[in-house]
Parts: structure tokens; sequence; C-alpha cells
């Protein structure tokens, strides 16, 4: 969507600068006056402006952690009875982050001018969620606003916790992983044809991981260059296809279906899914709202896939489990204790009661990884670097007990 630069005069007299986006400048203009802002001027924001910008928030994103202290510090200033405007002008006169500050100070702006807190969060959908946005609505609707950012900080504290076992959980075998092999590579193109000139010379019969080696090692050595470049083409292209709809949902299959893994991710979708639901639906938000958001924080084609689906059974007046009682990358118990809640009428419990479980089970499968992963990789690099060793030494023993 095109970006407008903009410079107003607020209602209080103040001058204002920013970036709006809107599909023509005509809408721009419309969006600003909406706000009772007096347009000084409006341009477009040139293509290398807009790349400037996308850098710049790229290195200013605002993290989770940020989110959780932001939502926790606006719950309680709230139910101390600070004026919304004013909480969140502290709150953004605190905040280090410059993007956030500036985002912050406009939401205060926008709630001074009239605008409720959730429409001024609206304007943001790539730092707020539809999830955050739609929970915050139901908040003001109830009157219930800081239970509401309360129930949000506390959500959001358990999904970073464990998104951050996960992250520790695959960070180590990776680094390992990446670290042995640029220190392979180092070793095949410059140390072994060093190594093995001389049994080339002395033209002894070599065995068979001895040619595999050398032939490996001239290879790299002759096109090192290539074999970088075809790894980072590989890299960009892996990156463009998974954002691809059909790419995106192979992968997403893929990483429920790993061996090891497979089971830590199923879970912790489980465990998204159940969360968000359980928290829409308190928030007084009707179940196919619920599954609409839900599909669209997952962060999981598959699973995406699944939601909607399931969206057009229950409109059609079926079940909430029949799509999901087909599918494997859903626990068999999840899906009975799915279709007791929806007997019963507690369907808000059930999701809460699940969504525990297996956050207990994501934890304790994370510390049980992070425990087995050391070792297996140890002997798998062990046995890459001994494999390596034998094939250069074995001849080598040979040429001179022969001598």
């Amino acid at each position: 969507m095109p970006a407008y630069r903009y410079q107003v005069r607020t209602q209080d007299g103040r001058l204002q600068n920013g970036i709006v986006e809107a599909p023509t400048q005509e809408a721009a203009s419309q969006a600003l006056e909406e706000r009772n802002y007096e347009i000084l001027s409006l341009d477009v924001h040139s293509g290398v402006e807009a790349k400037a910008q996308s850098l710049i928030q790229f290195l200013n994103r605002i993290s989770a952690k940020e989110m959780v202290g932001t939502v926790r510090m606006l719950a309680v200033m709230i139910s101390a009875s600070v004026p919304i405007p004013d909480a969140v002008r502290n709150i953004s006169h605190q905040t280090k982050n410059p993007r956030f500050k500036v985002i912050l100070a406009d939401i205060a702006n926008e709630i001074e001018g009239g605008s409720r807190l959730s429409e001024a969060l609206d304007r943001y959908p790539n730092v707020f969620s539809q999830f955050f946005i739609n929970m915050v609505r139901s908040g003001e609707t109830t009157g219930q606003l800081s239970d509401v950012l309360n129930y949000l900080a506390d959500q959001q504290e358990r999904d970073y916790d464990m998104m951050s076992k996960l992250r520790g959980a695959l960070m180590y075998p990776a680094v390992i992983v990446v670290g042995m092999s640029i220190v392979g590579f180092i070793m095949m193109v410059y140390v072994v044809p060093k190594l093995t000139e001389v049994l080339i010379e002395a033209q002894v019969e070599l065995p068979l991981a001895t040619k595999i080696l050398i032939g490996a090692s001239n290879i790299m050595a002759a096109f090192w260059w290539l074999i970088i470049i075809g790894v980072i083409a590989l890299v960009v292209g892996f990156t463009y296809w998974i954002k691809t709809d059909y790419g995106s949902y192979v992968w997403d299959s893929l990483k429920l279906r790993l061996p090891i893994f497979g089971r830590l991710f199923r879970d912790m979708y489980v465990v998204r899914f159940c969360q968000s639901m359980q928290t829409l639906m308190k928030g007084g938000v009707t179940l196919i709202q619920a599954l609409e958001i839900a599909s669209a924080v997952m962060g999981n084609a598959v699973w995406k896939k699944m939601i909607v689906e399931t969206i057009q059974e229950v409109n059609d007046g079926n079940s909430l489990v029949t799509v999901m009682q087909r599918e494997k990358i859903v626990p068999s118990m999840v899906v009975q204790m799915l279709t007791i809640g929806e007997e019963t009428g507690r369907l808000d419990d059930v999701l809460r009661r699940v969504g525990d479980f297996y956050a207990r089970s994501v934890a304790n499968m994370t510390a049980n990884m992070m425990t087995l992963i050391e070792p297996i990789i140890m002997i798998i690099l062990g046995l890459a670097v001994g494999g390596m060793v034998s094939a250069i030494m074995l001849p080598m023993y040979k040429l001179s007990s022969a001598t």
C-alpha cells in the first residue's frame, strides 16, 4: 500500500510529522481530516525513503519482551484510574525503543483526539495483532479493560516463555552444526589437500574412504566460490519459497512430521490454539470470530487451513471437532476434551485446561531435548571427525609399514 509523509497541526496547535498508509492521496487526506488535523503538507513517501524507513523499523523492531512490559504497565495504570492517554504517554516516555516511542505517542494523540484505544491500536497492524486488538475491544465493550490487559500480559508472558525455551532448544544444535560445517569446509579446502599430497606422490593403493575424501577435497578447493554462491542462493531461494502459499504449507507440514521435533511443534501449536481461543472467548468474542482470529495468529499454514475448514463446518451447524478429528496433527485427547467442552457448555474452561496441560508438556520436552541433544551432537561430530582422520591416517600407516 502506498505511503504518504505528512505535516499537520493538531487541535492544540502542535506541529506533528508522520507517515500514513492509504490506497490514494485523497484517502490519506481524509484519514488525517477525520482526526481533526489541519493538513499543512502531504507528499508521496518515495521508494528510497520507504526503504530507509523499513531498515529503521527492522533495526528498531519491537521485541516480545518490550510488548509484555508495556501491556503490564498499561494494565496497572488503568486499574489505578490513570486516564488512558496519560498512561500511554507515560509509557512512551519510559520506552527506549525509538520506533515504539513514536508509535505510543501517536496512539496517545489518537485517543486524545476522540478515538478508542482499540481504534488507535488498529492503525499499527504490524505491531499489534488482530488477536490483541479484538481483546482490547472486548475489554472496552464490557468495561473490564484493565482485567483484559492483565490477562493479555499473562498470556503473552506464557507465549514468550514457551518460545524462548523452544529457541533455546533449537539454537544450540544450530550453532554447533553451522560452526562445525564452516570448520569442516575450511579443512577440506586448505588442510586435507596438504595432508594427502604425500599419499598421492607415493602412489600407494588408497582405501575407498580416502579416495572419496580426496575427491571431495579437490572439488571444494577448485569450486569453493561456486559452493558458497550456491549455498547463499539456496538459502535466499528457500526463504522466498516458504513465503509462498504452497511453500509455506509444505514447510509447515514438514515441521509437524519431523522425527524428533515434530511432536514438540505439534504440542506448541495446540497450546497456541487453546490459549488464544480461551482468551478470546473469555473476552466475550463469539466462537466464529475467535476461530477467525485464531487462524490468523497460529503461524502455521496447516493449522490455519484446518481452522478455516472448521469455521465452515461450524457455520453449517456441525461440531467444532468435525475437521480436527480426521487430522493427525491434533492429538486425540484434544479432540475428546473439546467434544466434552461443547457438550457441557464449558468450552472455555476445557480450552484453558488443555492449554495448560500441553504447555507443561512443551516445557518438559524442551528441557529433556536440551539435555539429550548435546551428547547426540558430540557423537555425530565424533564419528565425522573420526572418519576423516581414519581416511587420512590409515594409508599413511600402511605407507610407513611398507617402508
